[in-house]
């Protein structure tokens, strides 16, 4: 561990830290938007991703407004790039500035990877090394991303397929040494954990034993799909477009059950079904927080 950056973001300590209610949110869809807003408590919080509300204006953001005045917001982002080689793009971060200025979500959050280099930017969340240079430089980049934004990040666990050899550190280690060192918080994708574990055949709870859960301001859950690679083999790929897995709510609630409640975000990015299909699987986080919290206090 010796040999990383840890001079810490200075930012202002209301500036988001993670105000979403410790409910049960939905990834918000258009298709979704009017029949939500009709019932906002049909849900605790929604989350929408960044880089669809980045219009000059128009009625993208007047239906922004709309939202974010109906629920706590979060607001997911794609395109920082905090794992790549280059400075963060200043253009992207002051849309994402007038974004939060205008929004004042309780949380915001991004994701450990990369996706842009030499000003091509790729469609996809590329995965780091976990070396003591790719750390001080993702540390630098979310210092930088915090202080200009004035918010404090929520980190997101990565799904992998491939491990580099070059890699030194443990991801959760990786990870948690990165919020040590910048303020950041963590956003534990329980779906991308678990899609790792199954590629890597590690061990989710001793994944879980590298962090402090006190870091975790978010939680996700999604649907991941099997495939064969040119081996034969089965690998798990974070889809989003599957409903969620029942050995991914069995990890959800062993997560609650070691670090209490969080708010828990369902995700469905692809293959989108009707709103009352991604409610039974927000009835079904339900049931598994108030079971958790049952069980704590017997």
């Amino acid at each position: 561990m010796s040999g990383a950056h840890s001079t810490m973001s200075v930012f202002a300590p209301n500036a988001g830290p993670n105000g979403l209610p410790p409910g049960v949110g939905i990834g918000l869809k258009r298709a979704h938007c009017e029949a939500l807003l009709a019932d906002p408590s049909l849900v605790d919080f929604v989350e929408i991703h960044a880089e669809n509300f980045m219009s000059a204006g128009g009625p993208n953001l007047i239906l922004l407004d709309r939202i974010a005045e109906a629920w706590p917001l979060s607001i997911h982002g794609v395109g920082l790039s905090i794992g790549g080689k280059e400075r963060l793009d200043r253009e992207h971060l002051h849309r994402l500035r007038k974004l939060i200025d205008r929004t004042s979500p309780a949380s915001f959050s991004e994701h450990l990877a990369w996706s842009s280099h030499d000003g091509v930017y790729f469609n996809d969340l590329l995965p780091v090394v976990y070396d003591t240079p790719t750390l001080n430089r993702v540390i630098v980049n979310i210092n930088e991303a915090q202080d200009f934004l004035g918010v404090r990040m929520l980190l997101e666990n990565p799904s992998t397929y491939v491990a580099f050899s070059a890699s030194s550190w443990h991801e959760a280690e990786f990870l948690q040494q990165i919020a040590q060192s910048t303020g950041c918080g963590l956003l534990l994708d329980v779906n991308n954990l678990y899609v790792s574990c199954y590629n890597h055949d590690w061990s989710a709870q001793d994944w879980l034993s590298h962090i402090t859960l006190d870091l975790v301001g978010e939680i996700h859950v999604a649907g991941h799909e099997a495939i064969q690679d040119a081996e034969g083999q089965t690998l798990l790929i974070d889809s989003h477009g599957d409903p969620v897995g029942e050995p991914v709510f069995e990890l959800l609630e062993h997560v609650i059950t070691r670090g209490g409640i969080r708010p828990v975000l369902v995700e469905r990015d692809n293959d989108i079904p009707p709103l009352s299909v991604l409610l039974q699987e927000t009835d079904q986080v339900r049931q598994i927080i108030e079971r958790t919290a049952y069980a704590a206090v017997l």
